[in-house]
């Protein structure tokens, strides 16, 4: 039994490079604050995770209920500042440092979060 090889697909695909922010690209309000929730849920979610907590335990940790970790996790968060998911972050045992520096040459200045474990 022989198998049949077809040709690759040399047809030329249209691609567009995004600018590093998705919010940014659908052209959504506030994009880099939305960008720097998502960083932050995302942090608060894999430490959940590494802790091995549950989100009951999550919850009674960060001093919030069960169904507002559940939103953290989904990303879902619209009733969350950034400056309560860095506190979420100091009830994980995480120090949050911000950082102000003049822009890059010939860039604008902007918001980012650098996460690192």
């Amino acid at each position: 039994m022989s198998a049949i090889k077809k040709k690759p697909d040399r047809r030329k695909i249209a691609v567009e490079y995004g600018s590093g922010n998705v919010f940014a690209d659908l052209g959504l309000s506030n994009p880099e604050e939305r960008l720097t929730k998502a960083i932050l849920a995302t942090q608060i979610s894999d430490l959940i995770a590494e802790f091995g907590l549950t989100q009951q335990q999550a919850a009674a940790r960060l001093g919030i209920d069960q169904p507002k970790v559940s939103s953290i996790v989904r990303g879902r968060l619209r009733g969350f500042s950034t400056d309560r998911l860095m506190s979420f972050l100091n009830a994980l045992d995480r120090d949050v440092i911000i950082t102000i520096q003049p822009a890059k040459k010939n860039h604008p200045a902007s918001v980012r979060v650098l996460a690192r474990a």
